[in-house]
């Protein structure tokens, strides 16, 4: 068998014989010619077979009764359908796709596909979340993961180089590790479990191993009822943890350089498909973010005209919004650090500021009005976070294998999580995180 071209190598080949494979995305069936476009995972390429319609099969010679049978298998080809194709390569600035087309010598059917296609581009995304294998083949959702996969390359290029270490933690936990409310609870043999709704602890126990810095790409669940466009039960979390920082700041520099480093290769890549699928110059944003204490950006809201509801919590969707748009005309720029979080309402193991306990060493991080990420430096004093757990109203006892981390000494630490299907969404200007997640998982959906 030929080895199989990719339609984006073709323009690279020489006129010639050439062996390609992939899916009918269109068939043009004339009275003296066919043309089938053809896609593969890397592109889309025009095949011609001039049709043989004339000929009677009886008394012809082989070579025309196959060339007869060939035009009348792509008269029945059906969208979707999987084919192979051999045929001549030959470079033509006339025609429109690339400029190039096969013109074809013999054809395989693969795979037929049914004639009636269940989804179309006007499809509700429900429905096309309901076919998401057909849904893929677009290319503008296939773009969607070759981003995703340029994104973490170079997210790893950086852990790897600062001489990280790449974890993967548990997701079945006998405990909660952050908050007991939106736990899924799962039999487990006599037993239950939970399943994990961070790394957050395991995380830290690596500090407490000696690791010096860790990261994870891996899934986390969340049993939250919401149905907004940027939550699901199941997610993809982007999670790093280092030891010997000073403060968070630390932490937002390592995070920023990250950032930096993922939208670089993402445009180097894919700057000109994104442009051209979805309508983004997107750009890499300059280094440092800027950075606001959370006090200060309610009311730098409220003086836009917004005032964050409730005085003692977070920052709310409508507010991300509004000081993204503040900081989008004041910095030109497109993320925003929110940082100095109030300890009432950040967990029990970040650090507070020395000589203010109210506020702790912890931020947010807004693109594009929605916040991405939580990091923060961790509190590594046992005698504290045994006290600061009480105050959250927790039971230490139910905490001990955690504090067991501390009790054998701990560096100072900190990191942070981050959802990549939010992060891919806001880039690319999607509505959902449906869009940006290969499977998805809501309080509604558990297939396929």
């Amino acid at each position: 068998m030929n080895e199989r071209t990719l339609v984006k190598n073709l323009a690279a080949l020489p006129a010639g014989p050439v062996t390609i494979a992939g899916w009918v995305e269109t068939v043009r069936d004339q009275k003296k010619v066919q043309f089938v476009i053809l896609r593969d995972e890397s592109g889309a390429v025009q095949v011609v077979n001039p049709a043989t319609r004339e000929l009677d099969p009886e008394g012809v010679s082989v070579g025309a009764a196959e060339a007869l049978a060939t035009t009348e298998a792509i008269s029945a080809l059906s969208h979707g359908s999987f084919i192979r194709v051999t045929g001549e390569l030959k470079h033509d600035e006339r025609v429109k796709l690339g400029g190039l087309e096969v013109k074809l010598t013999s054809l395989e059917v693969v795979s037929e596909a049914n004639p009636e296609t269940p989804i179309a581009a006007d499809s509700s995304l429900d429905k096309r979340m309901d076919w998401r294998f057909l849904d893929l083949r677009n290319p503008k959702q296939a773009l969607i993961f070759r981003i995703q996969t340029t994104f973490l390359h170079a997210l790893r290029g950086v852990w790897v180089e600062k001489g990280l270490i790449e974890i993967q933690t548990p997701k079945l936990m006998a405990s909660a590790s952050e908050s007991r409310a939106e736990l899924f609870e799962v039999d487990y043999f006599e037993g239950k479990a939970y399943l994990a709704q961070s790394p957050q602890f395991f995380k830290q126990m690596a500090q407490a191993a000696g690791f010096g810095g860790i990261f994870e790409v891996g899934p986390a669940f969340r049993a939250d009822p919401s149905f907004t466009s940027r939550h699901a039960t199941e997610f993809t979390s982007v999670d790093t943890e280092i030891s010997w920082i000073d403060s968070h700041e630390d932490v937002m520099a390592l995070h920023e350089e990250l950032m930096v480093a993922g939208f670089q290769a993402v445009v180097d890549a894919h700057g000109a498909a994104i442009a051209e699928h979805f309508g983004i110059e997107l750009q890499v944003p300059s280094r440092p973010f800027p950075r606001i204490p959370l006090a200060e950006a309610k009311q730098i809201v409220a003086d836009r005209g917004y005032v964050v509801p409730r005085a003692d919590a977070d920052m709310d969707p409508e507010g991300e919004r509004q000081i993204s748009a503040y900081v989008k005309e004041a910095f030109g720029h497109d993320f925003v650090f929110l940082t100095d979080y109030a300890s009432s309402i950040r967990p029990f193991y970040h650090m507070r500021h020395e000589g203010d306990p109210s506020l702790t060493n912890s931020y947010d991080l807004i693109y594009n009005g929605v916040e991405i990420s939580t990091g923060a430096q961790r509190e590594h004093r046992v005698d504290v976070l045994v006290e600061q757990a009480r105050e959250k109203g927790m039971d230490p006892e139910e905490l001990e294998f955690y504090l067991d981390f501390f009790r054998y000494g701990v560096p100072p630490h900190g990191g942070f999580g981050m959802g990549l299907a939010r992060v891919l969404m806001l880039m690319l200007g999607e509505s959902s995180i449906r869009e940006t997640t290969y499977l998805f998982r809501g309080p509604t959906r558990l297939l396929p």
